[in-house]
């Protein structure tokens, strides 16, 4: 991470009771979701992948106030419940990019490996105070795949955390799925949030590619 200029103290969203606000739009998956089903991929890590790979293509997602100063992380990896097929175990596991990674398939399986360690107890869940979060350079993802959901709300730690949430939810038969963001006013703007939707389409579209 960097520090960067940001002046704190005329930025009027310091002064709100909460900075935290929360946006949710509808994007079309229906080409990663046929390639999931015809190549036996899970549509949950690719989703996941589309979703990651948006929030680093937006600077200010990756900002934070740390220690009074406004910082930017190089790059923000991912954090996410998981659960097994009979739903009696519930983990939170940590996640690297995919840019860290040859190919987005070599990625979703390093996730899928890493989510069998964790649920199986070989590896250690992800377990972090939620108040420490915003100092860690990780936006939070979760998945709600019962419901098609038109909004969404979060639970609120500290008025003006930082860190992103993003959910999605249960794919439409039009193919459309909702994803809403939770982010900070300090730093997000609804055109960020604009980049945001845009950049996940374009992800949806040419992952596999």
């Amino acid at each position: 991470m960097r520090e960067i200029e940001f002046n704190l103290d005329e930025n009027p969203f310091i002064e709100f009771l909460s900075s935290r606000y929360s946006m949710t739009a509808r994007v079309n998956v229906e080409k990663l979701w046929n390639f999931c089903h015809d190549n036996n991929k899970s549509f949950f890590i690719m989703s996941l992948g589309c979703l990651m790979n948006a929030v680093n293509k937006v600077p200010q997602l990756k900002r934070r106030i740390i220690d009074g100063k406004v910082v930017e992380f190089d790059y923000l990896e991912g954090t996410t419940p998981i659960m097994d097929k009979n739903k009696n175990i519930y983990r939170e596991m940590r996640v690297e990019t995919p840019q860290n990674f040859d190919n987005n398939l070599k990625w979703h399986d390093y996730v899928k490996d890493l989510s069998k360690s964790i649920l199986s107890g070989e590896n250690d869940s992800f377990l972090l105070d939620m108040h420490k979060r915003d100092a860690e350079n990780i936006a939070n993802f979760s998945c709600i795949p019962w419901v098609d959901f038109d909004s969404v709300t979060n639970c609120v730690v500290n008025p003006n955390q930082i860190q992103p949430l993003i959910t999605w939810g249960r794919v439409n038969r039009d193919y459309e799925m909702s994803i809403s963001i939770t982010v900070s006013h300090i730093f997000v703007n609804g055109r960020e949030l604009g980049y945001f939707y845009e950049n996940t389409q374009k992800e949806f579209n040419q992952l596999t590619d």
